[in-house]
């Protein structure tokens, strides 16, 4: 593959109805990107100093460590083993990383195309245990960038600078000598189990899922499934094409998967593990979807105005008594809701800009808002025994919910922002 950064539909190409010869002087964004070897970055797979949060995605709590990931950087370990005061205590950098889970003493994650698992018996001094190379072909890099492929980008080095010239037309986005180059004109402006086991517990917006001793991901169209029983090896057992796409998270719930697109909610029969079959779908419009389950009811949340399509925002409650026909029982309005969690009849919703939402869900065609924590831009949210650990835009939210007409936040990791 040619080493240059080959640019796919996020390539566009903006022409004014005229061309002038006015000299214009526009300020253009460079980013360019910084290589490592693959030997290089897994030699850099290690506990690390903690450093400001900046762009978090998704969470994972087991015991009294929270790991958070930083999008494409790595991630954070924080302990909470006092929830009034939780510590940032470590990095791990991992290139790529955008899921992780955790079983047993074992963290995997993925570094772009491969799945690495790291022995996490002291989070301050982890170990890398093993990698799985090439399995998540379908991760690129953002903008939609395909990448040397054996170099692997760490970082991108932003570089401002302005340029004049006659104006005659302008680009978006344009690729340029291995650099990605963004710009705005001045006057516009651009955005850019075993029992002796035990699995931690996953955010709803999360693409990795354990059940058991498996381990399953999903891509845009795909479900792939892992043994773990040997924690420290996860073996790779296969691909099952779900020829859907919009594929976006995964719940799994005793040997049931709760899979959410951005076309509905599918349900897959995981009692052979390593044979998960499609027993229902739930669809909706397009929209995107995170989803939860118990026993007797699927919680999904739908999410419009973005890249998924759709305008509606509200949550569906839907009655699985019958996986094979899950039918809707009552829909929600809500303003632009994403993560959820529950805990017993406590239903807890990230509602966006409108904070965090909690609801009383003992009867699901009557379900009632509680309490709200608002002033906070919410992400996901996982409910362990009255703490809601809470991602947000501004930090890591610790709030206690054992009172969920009057749910308070106790502590906080802050973001800052780059």
């Amino acid at each position: 593959m040619k080493n240059k950064l080959t640019l796919f539909a996020a390539l566009i190409t903006l022409v004014l109805a005229g061309c002038t010869k006015d000299m214009v002087s526009e300020k253009y964004t460079f980013f360019r990107p910084i290589y490592k070897t693959k030997a290089e970055v897994k030699a850099n797979i290690k506990s690390a100093a903690a450093v400001n949060v900046a762009t978090p995605g998704k969470l994972f709590v087991k015991g009294n460590y929270a790991y958070l990931n930083e999008i494409n950087k790595g991630i954070h370990i924080i302990d909470f083993s006092n929830p009034s005061s939780p510590k940032n205590v470590a990095f791990i950098t991992i290139p790529g990383c955008e899921d992780m889970a955790v079983r047993g003493n074992y963290l995997y994650a993925d570094c772009y195309t491969d799945l690495v698992t790291m022995d996490i018996s002291d989070p301050l001094n982890i170990v890398v245990k093993q990698f799985i190379e090439g399995v998540f072909p379908h991760r690129i890099y953002a903008g939609g960038f395909v990448a040397d492929t054996n170099r692997v980008i760490t970082e991108w080095v932003r570089v401002d600078t302005v340029i004049t010239h006659r104006m005659e037309k302008k680009q978006q986005w344009i690729v340029m000598n291995d650099v990605l180059m963004s710009f705005a004109s001045t006057s516009s402006n651009y955005s850019s189990s075993s029992s002796a086991v035990t699995n931690g517990t996953g955010g709803s917006m999360a693409r990795f899922g354990l059940m058991g001793e498996r381990l399953y991901t999903i891509s845009w169209n795909d479900l792939k499934v892992f043994n773990t029983s040997d924690a420290s090896k996860p073996v790779y057992v296969k691909t099952i094409t779900m020829n859907q796409g919009n594929i976006e998270t995964i719940f799994p719930y005793k040997d049931k998967l709760f899979i959410g697109s951005q076309s509905g909610m599918f349900i897959y029969n995981a009692s052979d593990p390593d044979n998960p079959v499609k027993q229902g779908l739930f669809a909706h419009a397009r929209l995107c979807d995170p989803v939860i389950a118990d026993d007797h009811y699927a919680y999904v949340t739908l999410h419009g105005g973005t890249i998924c399509g759709g305008f509606s925002n509200q949550l569906d409650v839907v009655d699985i008594s019958n996986l094979s026909a899950p039918t809707l029982i009552k829909s929600y309005t809500l303003t632009s809701p994403l993560g959820l969690s529950k805990d017993g009849n406590t239903l807890l919703i990230c509602d966006g800009k409108d904070g965090l939402k909690v609801f009383n869900a003992a009867i699901a065609s009557n379900v009632t808002q509680t309490g709200t924590i608002a002033g906070i831009e919410t992400y996901d949210v996982i409910a362990l025994n009255g703490i809601a650990l809470t991602v947000a835009k501004d930090g890591l939210y610790f709030i206690n919910y054992s009172n969920p007409s009057a749910p308070v936040i106790t502590g906080k990791v802050t973001i800052t922002h780059e």
